[in-house]
């Protein structure tokens, strides 16, 4: 069977119209909502993959319980040939239960084609390194990974530098997953 170089440009032309359209579709229904709205989509969110974080995996409810707080993002990675994403969260202090709304973004360069939605889910040990995150914003860097905390999938039995993180998929919590420049910062338009 020959490649026809041709029709693989033309199909990959195609992909990126189509996940482009997407894309732009799902941004103006968002930006079609107002602020309560949007709030309380990105709570809904969050809240789902929190909860399933807590009962998928079982060392998350114990370090929840002992974290000063958390967060959790929506987000939608693209990929073709280089990859970019965005998103949106919140960071939830839990004794005063105030809420920080927040976005995501990421952008990297290699083999990849395709259009993933994904959460992650951060815990933090202390009010320090919550504070740090949502004030100061954070990037991930290259050692930076999310871990489903189940014992048969590398578990995530602690802190690592004062945070926690865990990412959900479709398919549900995910084993490893590479969160490496991704960058983390206040929503403006929210708070």
């Amino acid at each position: 069977m020959k490649i026809n170089i041709r029709n693989i440009l033309i199909m990959s032309s195609v992909f990126c119209i189509v996940l482009a359209a997407g894309v732009v579709a799902a941004e103006e229904s968002w930006e079609s909502l107002n602020k309560d709205a949007k709030r309380a989509k990105i709570n809904e969110a969050a809240k789902g993959a929190l909860d399933e974080v807590l009962a998928k995996s079982e060392n998350a409810p114990g370090l929840h319980a002992k974290a000063y707080g958390w967060a959790a993002f929506d987000n939608l990675k693209i990929a073709f040939g280089w990859s970019g994403g965005g998103g949106n969260g919140v960071a939830v202090n839990k004794s005063s239960g105030a809420r920080t709304y927040m976005k995501m973004g990421t952008v990297g360069v290699g083999l990849g084609l395709g259009a993933q939605k994904y959460q992650v889910v951060f815990l933090f040990q202390d009010e320090k390194t919550f504070r740090n995150f949502v004030d100061k914003g954070w990037q991930a860097d290259a050692s930076a990974q999310a871990s489903a905390g189940t014992a048969g999938v590398g578990a995530q039995t602690g802190f690592v530098n004062g945070i926690a993180i865990y990412q959900v998929n479709e398919t549900g919590l995910m084993a490893r997953a590479d969160i490496a420049g991704t960058k983390y910062w206040k929503n403006k338009k929210l708070n």
